[in-house]
């Protein structure tokens, strides 16, 4: 299964929720957006998804990165683990490239490859995940 990145979300293709409305009109008591059920379905969705920044995003395509669902999931896995740790900002290290993420907010700020990276001084972390 791919990934698309939508409005620099990352959705998996065929994983586009539909609006579900209740089908009994005239009901006194309107479901509210703050149901039991959608605060948990976000808070799960927050930990299976993750934002590519547009800069992220073309610094992938510039340096010829693909990211397949194993990739997608695996740097999931490493967010989830910093934020475990109350990492604010990480450095990701995965595979042959390094990836600037912000843990809090779940968005890969930049993405550099091996090459690019030598001689580079990485700021403004609080850890590194090494995948």
């Amino acid at each position: 299964m791919g990934y698309r990145v939508l409005n620099g979300k990352v959705y998996q293709v065929g994983s586009f929720q539909q609006d579900i409305k209740p089908k009994v009109q005239g009901q006194e008591s309107k479901i509210k957006g703050n149901t039991f059920q959608n605060i948990f379905n976000k808070e799960i969705d927050k930990q299976c998804n993750l934002t590519i920044s547009n800069h992220a995003a073309q610094r992938l395509k510039d340096r010829n990165i693909e990211l397949d669902e194993n990739d997608m999931k695996t740097i999931n896995e490493g967010i989830n683990k910093a934020n475990e740790k109350g990492s604010k900002d990480s450095l990701i290290i995965y595979k042959n490239m390094a990836l600037v993420t912000s843990i809090k907010n779940r968005t890969i700020i930049t993405a550099v490859d091996k090459e690019s990276s030598k001689g580079n001084v990485f700021t403004n972390i609080d850890s590194v995940v090494l995948l």
